[in-house]
């Protein structure tokens, strides 16, 4: 090492402040069932510090607790996914492309468009079971 890499390592470690050790608090089951209920989706060490020191509760940005709008639209892309080879064709699709062996006529185009369209499908009701609308 040189001299510099040496100050510097020795600069870094007396500005360094050790922690403080983290505070454990036990509860029983009920009793962080009625913290997680009173803090109202805020992390608990955040509710608790504002509680413990009168402080104000930030707000926290979280995503919804149940993202899918509708079950029903999200179940059928599932099952479409489920039944459908869809990747093991893509891939051989692609292995296809990469080879230059892939013969494209009129079958294979009308195929491909309709692969295309499925896809649009799904990602509609996709979209549409998450709640972000179908149409983009």
């Amino acid at each position: 090492m040189t001299t510099t890499h040496l100050k510097f390592n020795n600069l870094a470690k007396g500005k360094r402040q050790k922690r403080q050790a983290p505070f454990s608090l036990r509860l029983t089951f009920e009793e962080r069932a009625r913290l997680e209920e009173a803090a109202n989706g805020v992390p608990l060490g955040a509710y608790i510090k504002a509680v413990l020191f009168s402080q104000d509760l930030q707000k926290v940005r979280r995503r919804g607790q149940n993202p899918v709008g509708d079950q029903e639209a999200l179940g059928r892309v599932l099952a479409a996914l489920g039944g459908s080879r869809l990747s093991n064709n893509l891939n051989q699709l692609a292995r296809a492309v990469n080879t230059g062996t892939l013969p494209v006529h009129p079958e294979i185009e009308d195929e491909l468009r309709e692969a295309c369209a499925d896809i649009a499908t799904m990602r509609e009701e996709l979209l549409r079971a998450l709640g972000s609308g179908g149409a983009s």
